[in-house]
Protein backbone atom coordinates (compact mmCIF):
# COMPACT_ATOMS: atom_id res chain seq x y z
CA UNK A 1 0.00 0.00 0.00
CA UNK A 2 1.24 3.71 -0.72
CA UNK A 3 1.54 5.41 1.99
CA UNK A 4 -0.03 8.84 3.09
CA UNK A 5 0.47 11.74 1.72
CA UNK A 6 -0.12 14.75 4.29
CA UNK A 7 -1.09 17.35 2.04
CA UNK A 8 -0.48 21.08 4.08
CA UNK A 9 -0.89 22.25 0.93
CA UNK A 10 -4.07 21.23 0.20
CA UNK A 11 -5.45 21.85 4.12
CA UNK A 12 -3.84 25.25 3.72
CA UNK A 13 -6.45 25.89 1.21
CA UNK A 14 -9.19 24.62 3.18
CA UNK A 15 -8.28 26.89 6.24
CA UNK A 16 -7.58 29.59 4.31
CA UNK A 17 -11.40 29.04 2.66
CA UNK A 18 -12.56 28.45 6.36
CA UNK A 19 -10.99 32.18 7.56
CA UNK A 20 -12.58 34.04 4.73
CA UNK A 21 -15.82 32.91 6.21
CA UNK A 22 -15.26 33.68 9.78
CA UNK A 23 -13.17 37.34 9.10
CA UNK A 24 -16.51 38.38 7.00
CA UNK A 25 -18.64 37.87 10.10
CA UNK A 26 -16.23 40.39 12.03
CA UNK A 27 -17.13 43.75 12.38
CA UNK A 28 -13.27 45.17 12.03
CA UNK A 29 -10.66 43.18 9.92
CA UNK A 30 -8.16 41.54 11.81
CA UNK A 31 -4.39 43.39 11.27
CA UNK A 32 -1.40 41.77 11.28
CA UNK A 33 1.72 43.75 11.98
CA UNK A 34 4.51 42.58 9.89
CA UNK A 35 7.72 43.94 10.99
CA UNK A 36 11.14 43.40 8.97
CA UNK A 37 14.13 44.76 9.55
CA UNK A 38 16.98 44.93 7.42
CA UNK A 39 17.03 44.15 3.74
CA UNK A 40 17.67 40.24 4.11
CA UNK A 41 15.82 39.03 0.58
CA UNK A 42 14.69 35.86 2.02
CA UNK A 43 13.15 37.77 4.95
CA UNK A 44 11.41 40.10 2.80
CA UNK A 45 10.02 36.80 0.65
CA UNK A 46 8.58 35.62 3.57
CA UNK A 47 7.21 38.38 4.82
CA UNK A 48 5.38 38.90 0.81
CA UNK A 49 3.75 35.21 1.48
CA UNK A 50 2.25 36.20 4.78
CA UNK A 51 1.13 39.46 3.51
CA UNK A 52 -0.23 37.62 0.49
CA UNK A 53 -2.02 35.27 2.28
CA UNK A 54 -3.89 37.88 4.54
CA UNK A 55 -5.02 39.71 1.43
CA UNK A 56 -6.48 36.00 0.28
CA UNK A 57 -8.43 35.76 3.69
CA UNK A 58 -9.40 39.40 3.62
CA UNK A 59 -7.09 40.24 6.79
CA UNK A 60 -5.14 43.43 6.81
CA UNK A 61 -1.69 43.43 6.30
CA UNK A 62 0.33 46.85 8.09
CA UNK A 63 4.26 46.49 6.91
CA UNK A 64 6.85 47.92 9.27
CA UNK A 65 10.08 48.56 7.49
CA UNK A 66 12.97 49.30 9.47
CA UNK A 67 16.65 50.07 8.80
CA UNK A 68 19.68 47.79 9.27
CA UNK A 69 21.09 49.69 11.71
CA UNK A 70 18.28 49.88 14.00
CA UNK A 71 19.02 49.56 17.76
CA UNK A 72 17.24 46.89 20.42
CA UNK A 73 16.01 49.69 22.36
CA UNK A 74 13.84 51.31 18.35
CA UNK A 75 12.56 47.89 17.70
CA UNK A 76 11.35 47.08 21.11
CA UNK A 77 9.90 50.92 21.39
CA UNK A 78 7.92 49.94 17.75
CA UNK A 79 6.45 46.76 19.20
CA UNK A 80 5.47 48.53 22.61
CA UNK A 81 3.42 50.80 20.08
CA UNK A 82 1.92 48.13 18.06
CA UNK A 83 1.39 46.38 21.30
CA UNK A 84 -1.08 49.76 22.76
CA UNK A 85 -2.33 50.32 19.70
CA UNK A 86 -6.22 48.43 19.58
CA UNK A 87 -6.49 48.41 15.92
CA UNK A 88 -3.66 45.63 15.62
CA UNK A 89 -4.82 42.07 15.95
CA UNK A 90 -1.43 40.31 15.97
CA UNK A 91 2.61 41.16 15.86
CA UNK A 92 4.70 39.49 13.71
CA UNK A 93 8.50 40.24 13.81
CA UNK A 94 10.46 38.12 10.95
CA UNK A 95 13.16 36.56 12.06
CA UNK A 96 16.50 36.84 11.71
CA UNK A 97 16.96 40.48 12.82
CA UNK A 98 20.29 41.93 12.34
CA UNK A 99 23.01 40.96 14.92
CA UNK A 100 23.16 44.29 17.18
CA UNK A 101 19.76 43.57 18.12
CA UNK A 102 18.74 41.45 20.83
CA UNK A 103 16.35 39.32 19.12
CA UNK A 104 15.03 37.53 22.07
CA UNK A 105 13.70 40.34 24.27
CA UNK A 106 12.31 41.89 21.10
CA UNK A 107 9.89 38.75 20.75
CA UNK A 108 9.67 38.54 24.49
CA UNK A 109 8.10 42.38 24.32
CA UNK A 110 5.29 41.28 22.37
CA UNK A 111 2.23 41.12 24.22
CA UNK A 112 0.66 37.21 24.93
CA UNK A 113 -2.93 38.22 22.99
CA UNK A 114 -0.72 39.19 19.82
CA UNK A 115 2.18 36.78 19.88
CA UNK A 116 0.21 35.16 16.98
CA UNK A 117 3.55 33.54 15.70
CA UNK A 118 4.53 32.16 18.99
CA UNK A 119 7.75 33.38 19.87
CA UNK A 120 7.41 34.68 23.38
CA UNK A 121 8.87 32.36 26.30
CA UNK A 122 5.62 33.21 28.03
CA UNK A 123 3.90 31.39 25.26
CA UNK A 124 6.14 28.73 25.44
CA UNK A 125 6.11 28.07 29.05
CA UNK A 126 2.28 27.91 28.75
CA UNK A 127 2.53 25.23 26.13
CA UNK A 128 4.73 23.26 28.09
CA UNK A 129 2.28 23.61 31.41
CA UNK A 130 -0.27 22.45 28.60
CA UNK A 131 -2.41 26.02 28.86
CA UNK A 132 -3.61 27.39 25.73
CA UNK A 133 -1.44 29.68 24.07
CA UNK A 134 -0.82 30.88 20.46
CA UNK A 135 2.00 28.07 19.36
CA UNK A 136 5.12 28.04 17.28
CA UNK A 137 3.31 28.53 13.60
CA UNK A 138 5.35 25.46 12.18
CA UNK A 139 4.90 23.02 14.86
CA UNK A 140 1.46 24.06 15.58
CA UNK A 141 0.97 23.71 11.93
CA UNK A 142 2.08 20.10 12.07
CA UNK A 143 0.06 18.99 15.06
CA UNK A 144 -2.86 20.06 12.74
CA UNK A 145 -2.01 18.29 9.70
CA UNK A 146 -1.71 15.12 12.06
CA UNK A 147 -5.20 15.80 13.16
CA UNK A 148 -6.50 16.42 10.10
CA UNK A 149 -5.23 12.89 8.87
CA UNK A 150 -6.38 11.28 11.77
CA UNK A 151 -2.92 10.04 13.13
CA UNK A 152 -2.62 8.28 16.06
CA UNK A 153 -0.09 10.17 18.45
CA UNK A 154 -0.94 8.44 22.07
CA UNK A 155 1.52 6.24 23.12
CA UNK A 156 3.44 6.45 19.97
CA UNK A 157 7.02 6.53 20.50
CA UNK A 158 8.02 10.55 18.68
CA UNK A 159 11.61 11.61 17.52
CA UNK A 160 12.04 15.46 17.24
CA UNK A 161 15.61 16.45 15.63
CA UNK A 162 15.72 19.82 16.23
CA UNK A 163 16.12 21.95 19.71
CA UNK A 164 15.11 25.34 18.26
CA UNK A 165 13.03 27.73 20.48
CA UNK A 166 10.58 28.26 17.69
CA UNK A 167 10.36 24.77 16.60
CA UNK A 168 12.20 21.48 17.98
CA UNK A 169 11.69 22.82 21.38
CA UNK A 170 7.65 23.46 21.36
CA UNK A 171 7.07 20.76 18.73
CA UNK A 172 7.94 18.49 21.71
CA UNK A 173 6.50 19.59 24.02
CA UNK A 174 2.64 19.70 21.55
CA UNK A 175 3.15 15.87 21.18
CA UNK A 176 4.01 15.03 24.65
CA UNK A 177 0.50 17.66 25.52
CA UNK A 178 -0.73 14.06 23.06
CA UNK A 179 0.50 11.70 25.29
CA UNK A 180 3.03 10.88 22.87
CA UNK A 181 6.56 9.43 24.47
CA UNK A 182 9.00 12.00 23.29
CA UNK A 183 12.69 12.46 22.46
CA UNK A 184 14.50 15.28 21.60
CA UNK A 185 17.81 15.03 19.54
CA UNK A 186 19.95 17.26 17.49
CA UNK A 187 23.29 17.25 15.16
CA UNK A 188 25.22 16.01 18.00
CA UNK A 189 23.10 13.41 19.92
CA UNK A 190 25.14 10.18 19.94
CA UNK A 191 23.46 7.18 18.18
CA UNK A 192 21.12 9.26 16.55
CA UNK A 193 20.46 6.90 13.83
CA UNK A 194 19.61 4.11 16.38
CA UNK A 195 17.20 6.39 18.46
CA UNK A 196 15.52 7.11 15.15
CA UNK A 197 14.95 3.40 13.90
CA UNK A 198 12.65 3.57 17.39
CA UNK A 199 10.81 6.55 15.90
CA UNK A 200 6.76 5.68 15.59
CA UNK A 201 6.90 10.26 14.37
CA UNK A 202 9.58 11.44 13.55
CA UNK A 203 10.05 15.20 12.97
CA UNK A 204 13.20 16.70 11.26
CA UNK A 205 13.70 19.82 12.20
CA UNK A 206 17.66 20.04 12.53
CA UNK A 207 17.94 22.53 9.38
CA UNK A 208 20.67 20.76 7.59
CA UNK A 209 19.55 19.07 4.21
CA UNK A 210 18.93 15.40 4.01
CA UNK A 211 20.95 15.08 7.55
CA UNK A 212 18.46 12.60 8.56
CA UNK A 213 18.81 9.17 5.71
CA UNK A 214 16.45 7.57 4.55
CA UNK A 215 17.59 4.16 6.01
CA UNK A 216 17.46 5.25 9.47
CA UNK A 217 13.78 5.37 9.32
CA UNK A 218 11.93 2.23 10.51
CA UNK A 219 8.55 0.38 8.35
CA UNK A 220 5.36 1.76 9.08
CA UNK A 221 6.69 4.77 11.02
CA UNK A 222 5.01 8.82 10.13
CA UNK A 223 7.71 11.12 8.34
CA UNK A 224 7.57 15.02 9.22
CA UNK A 225 10.19 16.77 7.43
CA UNK A 226 9.97 20.20 8.65
CA UNK A 227 12.72 21.49 6.69
CA UNK A 228 13.33 23.23 3.89
CA UNK A 229 16.15 24.47 1.70
CA UNK A 230 17.55 25.90 -1.52
CA UNK A 231 17.58 22.66 -3.51
CA UNK A 232 13.98 21.72 -2.60
CA UNK A 233 15.23 19.20 -0.53
CA UNK A 234 13.89 19.10 3.25
CA UNK A 235 16.01 17.69 6.85
CA UNK A 236 15.42 13.80 6.17
CA UNK A 237 16.15 11.79 2.70
CA UNK A 238 12.80 11.14 1.75
CA UNK A 239 13.39 9.46 -1.57
CA UNK A 240 14.86 6.49 0.24
CA UNK A 241 12.05 6.98 3.68
CA UNK A 242 9.04 6.99 1.48
CA UNK A 243 8.98 3.70 0.29
CA UNK A 244 8.53 2.51 3.89
CA UNK A 245 6.42 5.13 5.83
CA UNK A 246 3.04 5.09 6.92
CA UNK A 247 2.65 8.76 5.80
CA UNK A 248 4.66 11.55 5.54
CA UNK A 249 4.94 15.53 4.15
CA UNK A 250 6.18 15.98 1.05
CA UNK A 251 8.66 18.94 0.50
CA UNK A 252 7.34 21.22 -0.49
CA UNK A 253 4.10 21.18 -0.29
CA UNK A 254 3.77 19.47 3.53
CA UNK A 255 4.58 21.76 6.30
CA UNK A 256 5.07 25.29 4.90
CA UNK A 257 1.92 26.39 3.62
CA UNK A 258 0.90 25.05 6.77
CA UNK A 259 3.23 27.53 9.11
CA UNK A 260 1.30 30.33 7.01
CA UNK A 261 -1.98 29.25 7.36
CA UNK A 262 -2.13 28.44 11.22
CA UNK A 263 -0.34 32.00 11.76
CA UNK A 264 -4.05 33.60 9.60
CA UNK A 265 -5.84 31.30 12.06
CA UNK A 266 -4.52 32.59 14.90
CA UNK A 267 -4.47 35.85 13.40
CA UNK A 268 -8.20 35.27 13.19
CA UNK A 269 -8.27 33.44 16.94
CA UNK A 270 -6.76 37.08 18.31
CA UNK A 271 -9.49 38.95 16.18
CA UNK A 272 -12.44 37.13 17.61
CA UNK A 273 -11.80 36.95 21.33
CA UNK A 274 -10.28 40.36 21.44
CA UNK A 275 -11.35 42.09 25.09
Amino acid sequence: MSPLILDGKKLATEIEQELSIRVSKLQKKPILATILVGDDPASATYVRMKRNACERVGMTSQKILLPQQTTTAQLLATIDDLNNDSAVTGILLQHPVPDQIDERACFDKISLQKDVDGVTCHGFGRIAMNQSAYGPATPAGVMRLLERYNIDIQAKQAVVVGRSPILGKPMAMMLLNKNATVTICHSKTQNLPDIIRAADILVGAVGKPEFIKGDWIKKGAVVIDAGYHPQKTGDIELSVAIPKCQAYTPVPGGVGPMTIATLMEQTVHSAETKP
